[in-house]
């Protein structure tokens, strides 16, 4: 009897319970509180609800990883495409909190239900600061940042360089790599973008 066989009586009970409240709500509608009560029992029995982190089963792990990859699907769906690129730190950090709450559901060590609301208030605060950005330019470039440019007709801006933390093996290293030419003569214009990627555009 492994993990399972552990909780089998327990979820079967509360199955007998389900199945005899709802058959009762046939002939008396007064107890239909009763139904939902016995729905509820049932539900916090599979998931685990009021058990320590440490008491959880396989199956209860697993119906709450279920949940919460379904949960998360939806959230990221109702988010922007964007943030799935990582397009800037302002994406990037959405995915990576948004992680990081939603996992302590699964291994129980923080409210299954309250963690999933605070995913959601995550992701529509998330998108507040996307439309405030779109209409504000200003407040774009606080939440988003600004491009840097760091060459000007074939010249280094060793300043801005530095402060990118961008070495010239860096910079020629890119050019090779997204420009396809080591001279560095032939670039009219390169920037470090707030995605933190170099573009490069060519004389």
């Amino acid at each position: 009897m492994g993990l399972t066989g552990r909780m089998s009586p327990c979820i079967w009970s509360a199955c007998r319970h389900l199945k005899s409240s709802m058959r009762a709500t046939r002939f008396s509608p007064a107890i239909h509180s009763y139904s939902m009560n016995a729905f509820w029992n049932l539900f916090e029995t599979l998931l685990g609800l009021s058990v320590q982190p440490q008491d959880l089963t396989f199956v209860q792990i697993s119906l709450r990883g279920i949940i919460i990859f379904l949960a998360t699907l939806i959230m990221v769906r109702f988010g922007h495409k964007r943030s799935l690129a990582h397009k800037t730190p302002f994406d990037a950090v959405l995915l990576v909190i948004l992680a990081a709450v939603l996992s302590r559901a699964i291994n129980g060590s923080a409210p299954f239900l309250a963690t999933i609301g605070g995913g959601v208030v995550l992701v529509l605060l998330h998108r507040l600061f996307a439309y405030l950005a779109y209409h504000s330019h200003r407040f774009g470039i606080l939440v988003k940042g600004s491009p840097d440019t760091i060459v000007h007709n074939g010249e280094c801006d060793l300043r801005m360089m530095r402060r990118n933390h961008l070495s010239m093996h860096d910079l020629e290293e890119d050019m090779r790599l997204h420009a396809h030419i080591d001279d560095l003569s032939k670039i009219r214009l390169a920037r470090v973008e707030r995605s933190g990627d170099i573009s490069f555009i060519k004389n």
